[in-house]
């Protein structure tokens, strides 16, 4: 590694390791392959319930914000700031990804740790949280030949939910910024601005300008139900259903795990993480880790 050496948080760095650091390249860590909502913080609680000691680096969203977008807005002539709109960050990393073709995999293969932030050398397992789609996994499995891969996936309507179930913050992307039709006067987008007590109107698909492709008649008809039901607010819907939708154009899953199977056919695991249980999947993970 030729670049100088950078402090980027407590333990974390880029470029040439000083003594006492060791590059991520050398190290043996369990990267988790998969989108929003497929179960990869799930499956770390249940990997720590049964392997014990696990080093859990800095996840992708972090590595986004120390490295990432800070780069890609250096190369405008901006200041570092924080960005929470979903749709903002993609853009910044899809920016990055044009230069780096690795994207975030590429930042990721730059870091550097402290040795006690690597964990001890015995027993301890090293997991990242984790890369998504086709350029990301080709760099990794090419640039980390110590790295053991687990691809967990879901269907896209599991996902929905399990988003609107987990009431994260990050989980938002800004009313007019690009996925719905053009909304109200205030700024709502119509296919948000009917709640569960506006009897008889419920969710309307067909004002959704991205992502009801995704689904079929049924499961469109499930997710609607949740409006109707009272069970979710539309707008909170519109939401989740435009990050998968988001994801679903910047990260092709489905040629990520071919191009596993092919590069890294000893290293990879495949779950589907709703035919089975956390349990299970981290059972399986443990396996991959061990070898």
């Amino acid at each position: 590694m030729s670049t100088e050496f950078e402090l980027l948080a407590d333990g974390l760095g880029i470029g040439r390791p000083p003594p006492g650091w060791v590059a991520i390249v050398d190290m043996p860590v369990l990267i988790l392959v998969g989108v929003t909502g497929v179960g990869k913080s799930t499956t770390v609680d249940a990997l720590r319930a049964r392997w014990g000691e696990i080093s859990l680096l800095p996840n992708r969203r972090k590595i986004a914000d120390l490295l990432v977008i800070p780069t890609v807005q250096g190369w405008d002539g901006d200041p570092p700031t924080a960005v929470t709109d979903r749709r903002r960050r993609f853009d910044y990393t899809g920016r990055y990804r044009q230069r780096h073709s690795g994207g975030l995999a590429h930042a990721f293969s730059r870091l550097v740790l402290q040795r006690q932030t690597a964990g001890p050398d015995r027993g301890a397992l090293t997991v990242f949280d984790g890369l998504r789609g086709a350029d990301e996994v080709t760099f990794a499995a090419q640039s980390l030949p110590l790295a053991r891969f687990a691809v967990l996936n879901a269907p896209d309507v599991v996902r929905v939910e399990r988003l609107l179930q987990r009431q994260d913050a990050f989980d938002q992307v800004s009313a007019n910024a690009g996925g719905q039709r053009a909304g109200s006067s205030d700024g709502t987008p119509h296919a948000t601005r009917h709640s569960a007590a506006d009897s008889g109107v419920g969710f309307r698909w067909e004002e959704v300008a991205e992502g009801g492709e995704l689904f079929t008649d049924e499961e469109q008809a499930h997710l609607a139900a949740l409006v109707t039901r009272g069970e979710v607010d539309g707008a909170e819907l519109a939401a989740k259903i435009a990050i998968v939708a988001a994801e679903r154009r910047n990260y092709d899953p489905h040629a990520a795990v071919e191009i596993l199977r092919a590069a890294a056919p000893d290293r990879t695991v495949v779950v589907d993480t709703t035919a089975h249980s956390p349990v299970e999947v981290a059972a399986k993970l443990e396996r991959i880790a061990a070898n």
